[in-house]
């Protein structure tokens, strides 16, 4: 419990680091945030896009094989696409993110604590929060939603290639398909859980790299407990999400 209150207050600490540079009261680190968004999201949209793509062929492939059965093989559209807009798009975005950054940021934050740097920014009158947290926190909250957003449409893309070409539905027919299965809301649901993944995602990964002890090996520890916490954190959101999305709205 007093790590969860811990974690809260670090949270809220960094969100209010943000609103303070949004309002002029601080100075944002611009082109600290360029370079972790560059980091974050340039950086890693080859493996999402790879990830969400493979997924709407699974997708096509499982969903072809039951519908098949049913005689319904022209929905095969509307699975991959409400999954992958709703679901997988955002999960598979965030999962790929926490491995590939949210790894990265525990460590490299770690690195320097045990190499005391941070203990050399307070004493030059740097805060960390602002220097090292801030711009990693904008850089995640910028870049998940398009990441997301990203690997939603090459996931329609994978499940459209499958459909087209091994299924031989109509082109044209698939796309309408996929059109009339959604609504912007569905969109809005998987972008507002990009964002708030990309939250969580960069503050566990922050807090973990902050709170590392114990030289190398502490930085190990703590990089693997930052990826199980983010993933399972993630997961949970993730049941939140859905459950508010399908009985509030």
């Amino acid at each position: 419990m007093l790590l969860v209150a811990d974690y809260l207050a670090f949270s809220t600490r960094a969100f209010l680091g943000i609103g303070r540079g949004a309002i002029g009261i601080e100075r944002l680190r611009v082109h600290a945030t360029f370079v972790q968004m560059v980091n974050v999201g340039v950086n890693s949209f080859p493996t999402v896009g790879m990830a969400c793509f493979f997924m709407g062929l699974v997708l096509a492939m499982q969903g072809a094989d039951q519908l098949q059965q049913l005689g319904a093989l022209d929905k095969v559209a509307d699975l991959v696409s409400f999954s992958m807009l709703r679901e997988i798009g955002p999960l598979i975005t965030a999962v790929v993110i926490i491995g590939r950054s949210g790894s990265a940021i525990t460590a490299e934050i770690g690195t320097m604590k045990v190499n005391q740097e941070i203990e050399a920014l307070e004493v030059m009158a740097i805060d960390p929060f602002r220097f090292l947290v801030v711009p990693r926190l904008l850089a995640m909250l910028v870049m998940c939603p398009c990441l997301t957003m990203l690997g939603i449409a090459l996931g329609l893309v994978g499940g459209w290639i499958l459909g087209v070409y091994s299924l031989h539905l109509n082109p044209y027919f698939y796309v309408t398909n996929t059109l009339a299965a959604v609504d912007l809301k569905d969109l809005y649901s998987g972008l507002f859980k990009g964002l708030v993944f990309g939250g969580l995602i960069a503050t566990i990964s922050c807090y973990y790299g902050m709170r590392v002890e114990g030289g190398a090996e502490g930085v190990g520890k703590n990089t693997n407990r930052a990826v199980v916490v983010a993933l399972l954190s993630v997961l949970a959101m993730d049941a939140v999400l859905t459950a508010f999305f399908f009985f509030a709205i």
